[in-house]
Parts: C-alpha cells; sequence; structure tokens
C-alpha cells in the first residue's frame, strides 16, 4: 500500500468538506474561464461592433460572475484550512499515542530532537500533500480540461502548438524530482540532527557553562547549520532551475500562438476578441503546467518525510500485553525473581541468574559497585523490559501474563531523577491520582514533609515548578515526587536512590515518611548510604550482575565479603569489583 494512502482513515471523517471545498474550487476555475470567454467577447463589441447596450450587459455579467467566484473562494480556502489543521492535528495526536505506547527500550535508542523533528517537522511537510494538493489539483484539472475544450472549439491548430510541448514537460518533472526526493530525505534528517543538538544543549545548559563548552558547541550547532544549509542550497539550486525551465517551456508555446494566431487576424481568418480570449486561456493553462511540476516536487519531497513517520508507526513495544493477558487483581506484594537473566544484546549479559524473594510488607535493599546490574532490576521490576531468561512473579502470577496498566496501578516508582512536569505543583503531585481532593493531596505532602515548604510559596499549592521543576531545589523536587507516590497508594514501592538529592536534614524528614509509607507495602530500594538500608529486611548485593551476597546487615558485615567493602567506604560507588 502507498504510503500515501495510509492517510485514508485521517481523511475519511472529513471526506464530505474536502468534497465540498473541491466543488467550490472547481466553480472557481470553471467561472475563471467563463471570465476569460466573455472577456475576448467584450473586446469584439467595443473594438469591433461598438455596441454600447451589449457591453452594459457583458460588463454586468462579468461583475456578478466576480461576486460569485469571490464567495465559492471564501468557502473553499476556509474549507480547505480547516480540513488540513484537523487532519494534521489527528494525526500529531495518533502518532503522539503511539509513541506512548513504545517502549522504554525504544526511547533509549532514539533522540529526543529526532522525534519531536518527526512529531513537528515531517508531519507540516506532508500535511499539504494530502489536505490541500488534492483540493488544487481539482482546481487545475478543470482549468487544464475548460481551457482545453476552449481553445479546441476557437482553433484547434494553435491549441497543438501548446500540447506539443506535453510530454516534454512530464519529462522534465520527472528528472528533476528524482533528486528532489533524495535531496528532501537529506533534508529532514539533517533537521532532526539539528533539532536534537539544540535540545541537548538547551537541556545541560549549565553543563555547557561550567565546563566553558559554550564555543565548542556554537561550532558543532554551526557545523550542522552548514550541512543543513548546502543541502537546502542544493535543493534551492534544483528548484531555481526546475520551476524556470518548466515556464519557459510554457511561455514558448504563449509566443508560438502569439505569432501564428497574430497572422491569422491579419488575414481575417479570426476575430481580434478571439485571439485575445485565445491567449487569456492560453495563458491560464501556464497555471496547471506550473501546478503540475510544483506538486509533483512537493510530493517528491514528502514521500521521505512520510517514511520517516511511518517508520515509528510501523515499530511496535517491545513490552506489551499478550493476547491471553489477564487484568492482575490486587496484590499482597510477594515478590519473586527467579533465575532471571537479562542482556541488551546478545554480546554483553547485564544480568545472570539473579533470584531473591521478597515477602510482603518487608524492604529489600540492592547494592553494589557502579555497572553491578541495580537498575536493570528495578527496571525488569517495573516491567520496562522483560527478562531474557528466568520469570519475575507477584503473588505467583508471571508479570508476562498481566497487563501493563493493571500491573502499574499496583506500584509507584521514585526515581533517582526526578521528573516533574510543567505546570503546578498540585499539578505533580496529583499526576497519577487526578480525582485526589485537595485534603488528600495535603495529606500526602505532610507524609513528604512538603507542605510546610509548599505553603512557604506566595502561591501555595498553585506554584509553577518550571520546565522539569527548575524553579524547586533538587530536595524540593524530590519530595513533590515522593508526595506524588504516596497519593497513589501503591501495594508496592520501588525507590531509586530516592534520597540521594537531598541534604541531612532534609533526608532524615524524607526517611521518616518513607518509613511511614512502606509499612505494609513490599519496597525495593537501591540505595548507597547507609541510612537508606540498614534496617532493611533483606539486602541483595550485587557485582557484575549477580547475586553475590544476600541477608541483613549485621550478618553481611560478618561475612567481610563485599558488603563490607562497600559499607567501609559508606557505600560510595565502587570500581566495577572488590579489589
Amino acid at each position: 500500500m502507498s504510503t500515501f494512502a495510509r492517510f485514508r482513515p485521517f481523511l475519511k471523517p472529513y471526506l464530505f468538506r474536502m468534497m465540498l471545498a473541491g466543488l467550490l474550487v472547481m466553480t472557481v476555475a470553471a467561472i475563471n474561464l467563463a471570465l476569460l470567454r466573455l472577456a475576448g467577447a467584450l473586446w469584439d463589441v467595443i473594438t469591433v461592433q461598438h455596441d454600447a447596450g451589449r457591453m452594459n450587459n457583458l460588463i454586468a455579467l462579468f461583475l456578478g460572475l466576480v461576486v460569485i467566484q469571490g464567495l465559492c473562494s471564501m468557502g473553499h480556502s476556509y474549507l480547505t484550512a480547516s480540513v488540513s489543521q484537523h487532519i494534521v492535528a489527528d494525526f500529531r495526536r495518533h502518532l503522539f499515542a503511539h509513541l506512548q505506547t513504545l517502549s522504554v527500550g525504544f526511547f533509549a535508542r532514539r533522540r529526543t530532537g529526532e522525534l519531536l523533528s518527526r512529531l513537528m517537522n515531517d508531519v507540516t511537510v506532508i500535511q499539504s500533500v494530502v489536505t490541500e494538493t488534492p483540493i488544487d489539483t481539482a482546481k487545475q484539472l478543470v482549468t487544464f480540461v475548460g481551457g482545453i475544450g476552449f481553445l479546441l472549439a476557437m482553433n484547434w491548430r494553435l491549441c497543438l502548438l501548446i500540447l506539443v510541448l506535453l510530454p516534454l514537460l512530464v519529462f522534465v518533472a520527472k528528472l528533476f524530482g528524482r533528486r528532489l526526493k533524495s535531496l528532501s530525505t537529506s533534508i529532514q534528517d539533517q533537521t532532526a540532527a539539528l533539532s536534537t543538538l539544540i535540545e541537548e544543549v538547551i537541556a545541560g545548559i549549565r553543563v555547557v557553562k561550567s565546563f566553558v563548552q559554550t564555543t565548542r558547541e556554537e561550532a558543532r550547532f554551526s557545523a550542522q547549520v552548514e550541512q543543513s544549509l548546502s543541502l537546502t542550497l542544493r535543493r534551492a539550486g534544483i528548484m531555481a532551475v526546475f520551476i524556470p525551465v518548466i515556464s519557459l517551456l510554457t511561455f514558448s508555446a504563449a509566443a508560438a500562438v502569439l505569432w501564428y494566431g497574430g497572422r491569422q487576424v491579419i488575414d481575417g481568418a479570426v476575430s481580434p476578441g478571439e485571439l485575445f480570449a485565445f491567449v487569456l486561456f492560453a495563458g491560464i493553462l501556464i497555471g496547471p503546467f506550473s501546478s503540475a511540476a510544483r506538486v509533483f516536487a512537493q510530493i517528491r519531497e514528502a514521500q521521505g518525510a512520510t517514511a520517516r513517520v511511518f517508520e515509528i508507526l510501523d515499530t511496535y513495544p517491545e513490552i506489551r500485553d499478550l493476547p491471553n493477558a489477564i487484568a492482575l487483581p490486587a496484590v499482597s506484594g510477594h515478590i519473586v525473581a527467579e533465575h532471571v537473566g537479562f542482556t541488551y544484546d546478545a554480546r554483553q549479559p547485564v544480568l545472570t541468574d539473579v533470584s531473591f524473594d521478597s515477602k510482603p510488607g518487608e524492604l529489600v535493599a540492592i547494592v553494589g559497585p557502579t555497572g553491578a546490574g541495580k537498575t536493570t532490576v528495578m527496571n525488569l521490576l517495573h516491567r520496562f523490559y522483560d527478562p531474557t531468561a528466568g520469570r519475575i512473579t507477584v503473588d505467583g502470577i508471571d508479570l508476562r501474563q498481566v497487563t501493563l496498566e493493571s500491573w502499574y496501578r499496583q506500584i509507584a516508582l521514585v526515581p533517582q531523577e526526578t521528573i516533574l512536569f510543567g505546570g503546578t505543583i498540585l499539578d505533580n503531585i496529583c499526576y497519577g491520582n487526578r480525582d485526589a481532593t485537595e485534603e488528600a493531596v495535603k495529606e500526602a505532602s505532610r507524609a513528604a514533609y512538603a507542605h510546610d515548604f509548599i505553603m512557604g510559596f506566595p502561591d501555595q499549592y498553585q506554584t509553577l515548578v518550571g520546565e522539569k521543576g527548575i524553579n524547586l531545589s533538587g530536595g524540593q523536587r524530590q519530595r513533590i515526587a515522593i508526595a506524588r507516590a504516596v497519593l497513589k497508594n501503591p501495594r508496592i514501592l520501588l525507590l531509586d536512590e530516592a534520597t540521594s538529592s537531598l541534604d541531612t536534614e532534609s533526608e532524615r524528614l524524607v526517611q521518616e515518611a518513607l518509613e511511614r509509607l512502606m509499612k505494609g507495602r513490599t519496597t525495593v530500594v537501591i540505595a548507597h548510604r547507609l541510612t537508606t538500608i540498614q534496617r532493611a529486611d533483606r539486602i541483595l548485593v550485587l557485582d557484575k550482575g549477580r547475586v553475590v551476597e544476600s541477608g541483613t546487615h549485621s550478618g553481611l558485615l560478618a561475612r567481610q565479603g563485599l558488603y563490607h567493602y562497600l559499607y567501609s567506604i559508606r557505600l560510595v560507588e565502587a570500581p566495577a569489583s572488590r579489589p
């Protein structure tokens, strides 16, 4: 199926409006032809017949047609714009919704700027081709067919002088079109790379400034701009030749018409008004020819953008509900990992034979050196990925057998890097529970020791957090994230370095809040600070993707193993393995 044909479901709701717009624009084209024929008749009345009465009637008819044409033009312009914007809005919503269904692994392999470019720039390129172009083509078709019909009726020999260049026009259009498609695809790719660079620099502007790398980033940006400029200028060069060549061929036909038609007027074979009308008709045929060349170039350009967009839509989530997946009932929180293995690619295993058993209400802490696989275990528990070996069960049910939504509703994640969304503090706390009452929000904030500092802001819970929470301190952002988890009231908590961004006093307050939150809930926590894990019911010590030790804080210290080593350096990140 053609990629453009795949837009039919998005066109269907607006098909009647598109047909009405097409009818109106065809009426405009028909009136244009009538006005030209009328202009020829009026010329003969004025210059040959000298009939004032008939002249007045023809001028009145001329003005009446102009008014009707104007009304039809207004109607089709509004309908075309309305349909175009509605379709592109629907398609963007569809593409955005599909993006959210894709697995975390997809986003780990893609750059944000590239995805943003496809969602915004590529869809905009496609917009005119799938909406405006068909309607404009209807107008040009009426103009071409009607114009040729009038020309043949008036003087078929003159008409042939125009039609003889048509095969040449088609050949030139195809010749240029192939190169335009290739260049346009390259330009879209370069635009995506440029968007990615901008997004990265803006997101990391503090690091850029701190490491005095503004000059380097300017150079990187300039290099990308130069590549984009080079491609754009090459396309502009082709277009600069393409359109004039088409116009030259068309005007050559017009010159031939004037030469041949002028001789016929001199010989008395046709009247001046007929030649005048014929030249006008020949002139108006320039529109369809030029439009055909422009549309052909636009279609070629849009083919690259369409392929990029549908490449995303043809991507299926790696982690998705099985056909027979069940909705997970309310769980007690008994988590068991059975010989779990995981690898991002076949060359390097990340986890090997990881097993543990977490009873309902227990606190399980995961520690280990950098690269030991702690975050991967958390990702598997959250089911951002599925194990490549073994399985993880909750209350005896394999997580792969339940629907993602039913599992996500029973867990809450407080990540190491706090994610806040643009909006107010209230919006962020209620992110997982939009129906929460004001009192419930405040209670969750008190539990996270966030209520007092929130009330200290002039706008209190209506305070804007700024992009990614930039208007708040790290500790404030973390406590709002914890309040968000408290409000969700999950059965299972996943805490990834949940107190790593807090100062000593904030950590103490949040730790107390977390301890209250953990009661009666299964909690899995990744931490390096001793205060976070020393009360754990079970500590898993990972090294190179394996559980090398498991037990309580005191028991592990007595073994004098890796945990003792990590404890001896106060759980500061160690090398990849024990020296």
